[in-house]
């Protein structure tokens, strides 16, 4: 059980658009798929969003190999008011391993994005994320390090702390997981992003081209250039309360998992004819999804 309650943190890590279902089952040596579809009703990245909501309908398919390896694809099906699209399809690989009381994973990354995305991420390509977890039995700890990488502009590189522990009821069938996270990390990501889609540089000319965080500038001018001072120093980004629901009945998995994001370090910004700190506000999101497994081999 434990190697697939870090399965789902591993791949909510990995790429924080997604809240990936988590998986019990009652033979952990099994190789099996996941067929999963979700709903987020908006992308929330390091406590950072647009102003326009991007809610997703995310299915996927993972196989999960018996030795450790797996590979997960992702279509994010943007659903908005003014945008019916795909919006962004990634492709996630890696490793996990389990010697108790210790597990951990390695992941890769890579993300193919619309041009017209608004998403907050929509600059970044690839990332290589690692996660190593200590049961305390109390509570478990574990410990997140990423680089991602963006385009036209230098990676950033994150680190995370996460505290969970799980409670049981209705004879197992209901997991419950009160999770506390801290991410601290670069903001060369976010620095892109404002250049590419915030202010007047909108890529699309739908509904995605309403003002950002902050809106456009004072004097209303359209931005061509943006930097941010703090996108090369590493600060606390944000923390993070979730509390993820999961029942569990036969092969199938429904899940409920309510967020609050705390964004924190607000971007000092310069534009070509000002500059001015952004106005950061904290966040509730929520993702429900529905999950199907099937074993494909056995020992």
């Amino acid at each position: 059980m434990k190697r697939f309650l870090l399965i789902g943190l591993l791949l909510v890590t990995t790429s924080i658009i997604a809240q990936k279902t988590e998986k019990d089952k009652s033979d952990p040596e099994d190789s099996y798929l996941l067929l999963d579809v979700s709903f987020m009703n908006d992308a929330v990245f390091m406590g950072r969003r647009d102003s326009i909501a991007a809610p997703y309908l995310l299915p996927s398919i993972g196989y999960y190999d018996k030795s450790g390896f797996f590979g997960d694809a992702t279509v994010s099906y943007l659903r908005s008011s003014g945008d019916q699209r795909v919006d962004l399809v990634y492709l996630t690989s890696g490793y996990l391993f389990e010697s108790d009381p210790w597990s951990g994973g390695i992941s890769a990354t890579a993300y193919f994005y619309n041009e017209e995305s608004y998403n907050v991420q929509s600059e970044v390509v690839a990332d290589i994320t690692g996660l190593l977890s200590y049961d305390f039995k109390l509570l478990e700890l574990s410990l997140y390090v990423s680089s991602y990488f963006n385009k036209n502009s230098s990676p950033d590189l994150f680190l995370g702390a996460i505290l969970d522990r799980s409670f049981y009821a209705l004879n197992q069938h209901l997991i419950i997981a009160p999770r506390v996270s801290v991410y601290a990390g670069s903001q060369y990501f976010y620095e892109a992003y404002y250049s590419t889609s915030r202010f007047g540089n909108r890529k699309s000319s739908g509904s995605g081209q309403g003002n950002g965080q902050g809106g456009t500038t004072d004097s209303g001018t359209e931005v061509t250039s943006v930097q941010i001072s703090e996108a090369a120093e590493f600060n606390v980004l944000n923390i993070e309360l979730s509390l993820p629901f999961q029942y569990h009945f036969d092969q199938f998995i429904v899940s409920f998992t309510p967020s609050w994001a705390f964004p924190q370090t607000s971007a000092t910004l310069t534009t070509e004819t000002e500059t001015f700190k952004e106005e950061l506000e904290n966040t509730f999101y929520w993702s429900v999804g529905l999950s199907y497994w099937f074993n494909t081999k056995k020992n």
